[in-house]
């Protein structure tokens, strides 16, 4: 097990913004760089943990109360503390060594196995995650388009076979800022690996504010009647029935507003909206919901995901649930596959199972992105 695992965090951290260096901060129960070190120090894979840290942190290093860690003094930017990383480890004669940056703490435990399977047969091995964005190149003021999908965003940590790493070395500098990029460059053996977008980066505050999940349930109900019109999720649906309401009567989206009010604690629907206001009779639901979705936007709250539960003898919801589901992601302004709709009888029991109702009763997880 001749392995070390060399952790860089001695940046200055000036896009953080904050009066603690980012290596320090809080985050998810703990310090940010004991994430990185209890990971490595945890799979047994490694002899040797080094940290290069900013000198004029050594009164944080104290607190951390941490055995089994070399920390040593990093260098000017991140190349230069890799570079000091890699000779003092050389007294070691390790046989692999990882690379990794501090502000990454939300590696996986199994992503260590995975690069040092892969460094059996190659001199090097990174995370990636393939880009969903769009991407130009520019050259000498001419904008071309980049393929997407022969693009991948580089992570850490990165493993490499020591001595073979150690050749580039003096290649090293402030231009350097993935330690794959030498090997890439010399033409030697590097896998890709598949990397994990929870592995972001943390490179503004915003990034560790712990985001707050709240729920909400909505439930409502509507008589059936004939020659009325009937909507649901915000579309017309062809019925033998309609919905009767003071609005147009779409149980759907009256529960999915009733339960987005209730995770974002607003009161409900018929507060904000009663019934006794002729402004609001036949009223498209499509409207309400839509105001509401601005209101909790307003206040900082994003939907997380919406379970829907549609309680009806007629119509058939599976015929319709495709349409539903793309008319609720355009209202709720969330993708697809983040709206689940279930469709239930009454097994033919009650006023529901008569065909004399429609109820629906929906759950709401609301994010809250700070305070």
């Amino acid at each position: 097990m001749n392995n070390c695992f060399i952790i860089l965090a001695a940046g200055n951290s000036k896009r953080f913004k904050s009066k603690i260096p980012k290596p320090f901060v809080h985050y998810k129960g703990d310090i940010l760089i004991k994430h990185s070190i209890n990971k490595a120090i945890l799979s047994k894979k490694f002899s040797k943990i080094v940290v290069a840290i900013n000198k004029s942190h050594k009164k944080y290093i104290k607190k951390l109360k941490i055995n089994r860690v070399k920390f040593i003094n990093g260098g000017k930017n991140r190349a230069d503390s890799a570079k000091k990383c890699l000779l003092y480890i050389k007294r070691f004669n390790p046989k692999n060594v990882f690379i990794h940056d501090a502000a990454r703490p939300n590696f996986s435990s199994t992503l260590i196995i995975k690069l040092l399977n892969a460094l059996k047969y190659n001199d090097g091995a990174i995370p990636v995650v393939q880009s969903v964005d769009s991407l130009k190149f520019k050259r000498n003021k001419k904008i071309m388009n980049l393929n997407r999908k022969n693009i991948f965003l580089s992570q850490t940590p990165q493993a490499f076979k020591y001595k073979v790493l150690m050749k580039f070395q003096n290649k090293i500098n402030n231009q350097t800022t993935d330690d794959s990029t030498l090997l890439i460059d010399g033409g030697k053996k590097i896998r890709l690996i598949k990397g994990d977008e929870k592995n972001f980066k943390i490179t503004n505050l915003n990034d560790i504010t712990e985001k707050k999940v709240f729920y909400g349930i909505g439930f409502d109900v509507h008589r059936l009647v004939p020659g009325k019109k009937m909507y649901l999720g915000g579309i017309k649906i062809k019925s033998k029935f309609g919905t009767l309401g003071h609005s147009d009567g779409d149980p759907i989206l009256h529960a999915i507003t009733d339960a987005i009010l209730g995770a974002c604690g607003m009161g409900d629907i018929g507060e904000k909206f009663p019934d006794k206001n002729k402004k609001y009779k036949n009223i498209r639901s499509t409207i309400l919901l839509n105001k509401v979705i601005k209101d909790v936007k307003s206040k900082n709250f994003d939907i997380n995901n919406i379970d829907i539960n549609i309680i009806t003898e007629t119509p058939k919801i599976k015929k319709i649930k495709k349409k539903l589901i793309l008319s609720i992601s355009k209202l709720c302004k969330i993708s697809k596959d983040k709206i689940n709709i279930k469709g239930k009888t009454a097994e033919k029991l009650g006023v529901i199972g008569k065909e004399k109702a429609i109820a629906c009763e929906v759950i709401a997880s609301i994010q809250k992105k700070y305070d």
